[in-house]
This record gives C-alpha cells, structure tokens and sequence, in this order.
C-alpha cells in the first residue's frame, strides 16, 4: 500500500468511487471535469491509496495549500474519503499522515478540514482527534443559488 498524487484522468478515475462516496452529488464525468478544474485554477492535490494493482483506490484525499490570514500557510483538506467496504483498515488515518508529511515538507503551520456534524461523520471525527486535530470553529455556509 502506498499513497499516490492522481495525475492522470486514469488515476484520477480510480480515485472516482471513494470522491463520489463523499460527494454523491457528482456523475463521475462531473466529478472527473471538476477535479481537472480545481487542479488547473485552485492547485487542487488528489491523493490516494495505491494496493498495487489497477483496481480502484479504496481511499483518496484532495487539498490545497492556501495562504490565510488567520493561520498562515495552510494545508486544507477539501476531500478525505474512504469507500464504506474499506473503512475501519487504516486507510485514511494513512493518507492523513502523507498529509501532515505534505505540509511539513512545504513549511504550511497548519493542516485545516471541515467536517459535517451529523452522526454519519462520527467515526471521522474521532480519527480527527486522535491525530491531534482540534475543533477550533464552527464553519458557516450561505448559499447563493
């Protein structure tokens, strides 16, 4: 098992089935055209996990390395998902060390994620906390559509 950034639409389509497990309101040609985009425009990073075939990646996290006022350079984890099959085998607690590494090895102070509050995202935020993450706000959202 090893941790792999997605670079070609064939990793990137491998990495599909645990995005869209998080984010179901994608068709995976939507969610493939999106990532193109955020890695052009945002600097957006797909990671995964790599069992050493070609079959799909059973977890991948995307993130970005942002500049805020507030914290410095920050690594931002937009996606950390894990497909239902495969959780609870260290999949993502794997991928989360690559991305302290990540932000160590780039100089960021901190390494942020927003997480949804209902019991679905429980076993999460355990995880979260157990890596030494922190509830530090509460995250407010105003849709303009």
């Amino acid at each position: 098992m090893t941790v792999t950034i997605a670079q070609t639409d064939a990793q990137i389509r491998r990495c599909l089935p645990a995005v869209l497990a998080l984010r179901p309101q994608f068709s995976p040609e939507q969610a493939l055209e999106q990532i193109r985009f955020q890695q052009t425009e945002d600097r957006y990073i797909l990671a995964f996990i790599d069992l050493g075939d070609d079959t799909d990646a059973p977890a991948a996290v995307g993130y970005r390395i942002l500049h805020l006022l507030h914290s410095g350079k920050t690594l931002y984890i937009d996606d950390l998902s894990t497909l239902p099959d495969a959780r609870g085998k260290g999949y993502a607690s794997t991928l989360l060390d690559f991305i302290i590494e990540q932000a160590r090895q780039t100089g960021c102070q901190t390494v942020s994620l927003d997480s949804g509050q209902n019991p679905a995202r429980y076993a999460a935020h355990r995880l979260y906390l157990n890596k030494g993450f922190n509830i530090t706000s509460h995250h407010f959202h105003l849709s303009l559509q």
